[in-house]
């Protein structure tokens, strides 16, 4: 099972959404730290059918190296109520926190992830700021954001001009002609743009 270095524990803070178990202090071969780890995880029951930790992630923090065990390694043979008590138990021993408590008491909390803006085919579309804002909000909307099209919308007729509400606009839209976005999903159907 190999060790991924991480470069920069600041990576950790953008695996928002993932679940793991940080060991601080794995001093010497950090091998026999994975494969003592599975092995006591095996023997309390916590790792079940065979299942083991193998993608295993290395990172140093001042004065401290750490490994994290993710958990979609094991997957549904993680038995995570009983691995809470186990961590609860070991903690002086091992120092293991969930990575979630170590990104936010270590390193500051996760980073968001930037949502990517949908494509709007607003190139080549009838000129009127109003028009370009509709097919943008329609775009949005259609991608599940019709909190952003509010706020697009709302931000770009306060604005003070018509190039202000254009860059207001490709904020939250990828500009795209009609033969683009229609390529981007032949499904789409077009009418409306």
């Amino acid at each position: 099972m190999p060790v991924t270095k991480l470069e920069n524990a600041m990576e950790l803070c953008k695996m928002e959404g993932k679940e793991g178990l940080v060991f601080q202090g794995c001093g010497g071969d950090l091998q026999e730290w994975v494969d003592g780890v599975n092995a006591l995880l095996t023997e309390a029951e916590i790792l079940r059918n065979g299942a083991k930790f193998e993608h295993i992630t290395v990172f140093e923090m001042p004065n401290c190296t750490c490994l994290l065990f993710p958990f979609e390694d094991p997957g549904e043979d993680l038995d995570v109520g009983k691995l809470a008590m186990w961590r609860l138990r070991t903690y002086e021993t091992f120092g293991a926190m969930w990575l979630s408590d170590f990104v936010e008491n270590k390193l500051g909390g996760f980073v968001p992830q930037k949502q990517q803006k949908p494509m709007s085919p607003i190139i080549g579309a009838d000129g009127n700021i109003f028009n370009i804002m509709g097919i943008a909000a329609k775009t949005l909307k259609r991608a599940g954001m019709g909190d952003a099209a509010k706020e697009m919308q709302a931000r770009a007729t306060s604005s003070g001009s018509y190039s202000e509400a254009l860059a207001i606009i490709t904020e939250y839209v990828e500009p795209v002609t009609a033969e683009e976005y229609a390529e981007q999903d032949e499904g789409l159907e077009m009418e409306g743009f």
